[in-house]
């Protein structure tokens, strides 16, 4: 009521000169309750407000300036969705054909309404380019790469970049026909040197690409790029599906190039 009101704002003014406040709530009584509700009665939440929070999604890698990449920490079955009971599609491991620790490129993680963390990472495996979830204590550390190999089957020619500047560049060989390089988004996985393997030259790349046919790299079909005893023949069409360079700039790329860098087979 009016008179209400005023005694109110009085009580307001007199507190104010004195420097005292008032009850919590000393204007409760002037507050006009929702339609229907009774005076006194105390709302709730609405439905919507109580929900979970949904969930959230964070990109790892670009695959171009930043990228992340780590070991397994644990082995784990890979899921086709951020949800352990969705479809397996593959299982973490150790250690590559070749028997270096193996690695895997993060591309996304995500929290679900569970508050529970996961990661998709691009699978090395047949076919290529699968991609999985795993949970995200299954892995180690997340270490940055800000390298990116392209690989251009048409001009025949090899780049890195670094934050997306060029650093390294050469002419190439590549897969024939019928044993093509196959194209795709591929990352490093393994670097190694060769000293009585001429046909490899002296330094190489594993990569998580696989040859669509069995090539003359190790262990059944995992493509790298490696050096050569016959450099007449790049740039050119000469291999089984691997990418072959001269063995000076091999050398080269061997040692700026790091583990986890993305490889773009265009």
């Amino acid at each position: 009521s009016t008179a209400t009101h005023r005694r109110i704002t009085a009580a307001a003014l007199s507190a104010a000169a004195l420097g005292l406040a008032l009850p919590s709530g000393a204007f409760a009584a002037e507050t006009t309750p929702a339609a229907g509700t009774p005076v006194g009665t105390t709302t709730t939440p609405t439905a919507e407000a109580q929900s979970p929070p949904k969930p959230s999604v964070r990109r790892l890698s670009d695959e171009r300036r930043l990228s992340r990449w780590a070991h397994p920490a644990r082995l784990s079955d890979v899921y086709s969705r951020a949800n352990g009971k969705s479809r397996k599609v593959g299982r973490l491991r150790f250690f590559n054909e070749d028997g270096f620790p193996e690695v895997y490129l993060l591309l996304k993680e995500r929290i679900d309404d569970q508050e529970r963390e996961w990661v998709q990472i691009r699978i090395p495996k047949r076919p290529n380019g699968k991609t999985g979830w795993v949970p995200r204590d299954a892995l180690g550390p997340y270490n940055v790469n800000r390298l990116q190999l392209v690989v251009n089957r048409k001009t025949l020619r090899a780049t890195l970049f670094k934050r997306g500047k060029k650093i390294w560049s050469a002419r190439v060989g590549v897969g024939k026909p019928g044993t093509i390089t196959p194209a795709g988004r591929y990352y490093v996985r393994s670097k190694f040197r060769f000293k009585n393997t001429p046909v490899y030259g002296t330094h190489a790349i594993g990569t998580s690409a696989y040859a669509p046919t069995l090539t003359d790299w190790p262990n059944g079909g995992v493509v790298g790029i490696h050096g050569t005893n016959q450099p007449e023949l790049i740039p050119g069409r000469p291999s089984n599906g691997c990418i072959r360079v001269k063995n000076a700039q091999v050398a080269k790329l061997w040692k700026r190039i790091q583990l986890g860098t993305p490889i773009w087979i265009r």
